[in-house]
């Protein structure tokens, strides 16, 4: 199988980031989109079985001091569609000293694949996108269940939700659903689905 240059991280990752301003919105930009394209790949390591030094994936968060919490998988199709990062970084990096509230979380979905064994699912999602149900399907529980948890865990001021393409519409939906408890999350979305009305709904 060959891997296109967007894959690996140091042809195409933002390596110029060596030293992240997290009150620079364009450096959170840059990281969120970085994560989401970890879980593209994490699911393609997956599928061409590739672990160790052969995975592309891990460079995509370790370069900004990140580590793969978890992974979330659909229960309908057992492929990866998110991933929960910490940032971890060594001690030294906060001076000696690090405490809970300095733990920040991000949430990320892909979008939609269009090769290997997620594209059925992907594509009957964003259908449910069009209809206005991704609310109900399996995976967007499978995705509130996780951001619940890690709300509940460590607190909503450093957890971020992020996404692009069907993940963005993901992230969003998560976003409202917890807002409606009152917590509000920060998000980074990337190429949200966007469904204008009909032409002739409009000029009536």
């Amino acid at each position: 199988m060959l891997i296109s240059e967007g894959e690996i991280f140091d042809l195409c990752g933002p390596v110029h980031l060596t030293a992240i301003d997290w009150e620079n919105v364009a450096h959170r930009r840059s990281v969120a989109a970085s994560l989401v394209q970890g879980v593209y790949i994490l699911e393609r390591d997956k599928q061409e079985k590739w672990q160790g030094s052969q995975a592309l994936a891990p460079p995509w968060w370790k370069h900004f001091l990140f580590e793969l919490y978890c992974v979330l998988v659909d229960d309908v199709d057992s492929c990866i569609f998110g991933a929960i990062y910490k940032f971890a970084p060594s001690k030294s990096f906060f001076g000696g000293s690090k405490d809970k509230s300095q733990q920040r979380f991000v949430i990320a979905f892909r979008g939609t694949l269009t090769k290997g064994d997620a594209f059925t699912q992907d594509l009957q999602l964003d259908v449910h996108i069009i209809r206005n149900g991704l609310h109900r399907t399996s995976r967007f529980e499978t995705a509130i269940q996780a951001v619940r948890h890690v709300v509940a865990t460590y607190g909503s001021s450093d957890v971020w939700l992020t996404g692009h393409s069907l993940g963005a519409a993901m992230a969003m939906q998560a976003g409202k659903t917890m807002a409606k408890t009152g917590v509000f999350l920060d998000a980074f979305l990337f190429n949200p689905p966007f469904l204008s009305a009909p032409i002739e709904r409009i000029k009536r």
